[in-house]
């Protein structure tokens, strides 16, 4: 006894399909490409950079050390005193929204763009 027929099979296929194109799009058309860096230690803000000059900040902290790298339009985690070195793993960053986390140093680095293009995280009535 068969469960499934060849057109169940190319419905569930189709179905599949649109909804990882659907996705993609989705994930695709809604970041846009930021303009500048922000850099937040324990809560508070330690600084913002531009993405169009290439820089080096070095953040020295109570909690640990940490140099970023502002280059060619993006950023990444060039070295990191703490122990698992997670936030060196992150791809450069350059889109709205993108982040590079350091959570044994409380260290969030976030691109920042065009306001109007962002979708808030949270909304308050």
């Amino acid at each position: 006894m068969r469960i499934f027929c060849k057109k169940d099979l190319a419905v569930i296929l189709l179905v599949v399909l649109a909804a990882a194109v659907s996705g993609l799009a989705v994930s695709y058309c809604q970041k846009s490409e930021g303009d500048t860096i922000r850099i937040m230690i324990d809560g508070v803000l330690y600084g913002e950079y531009s993405l169009a000059q290439n820089q080096t900040v070095t953040m020295e902290e109570v909690l640990g050390y940490n140099r970023l790298v502002i280059e060619n339009g993006s950023a990444y985690m060039a070295e990191a005193d703490c122990a698992d070195r997670y936030c060196m793993a992150y791809k450069p960053i350059s889109k709205s929204g993108e982040t590079i986390i350091c959570l044994p140093h409380r260290l969030v680095v976030e691109v920042a763009g065009d306001r109007e293009s962002q979708l808030p995280d949270v909304i308050v009535p």
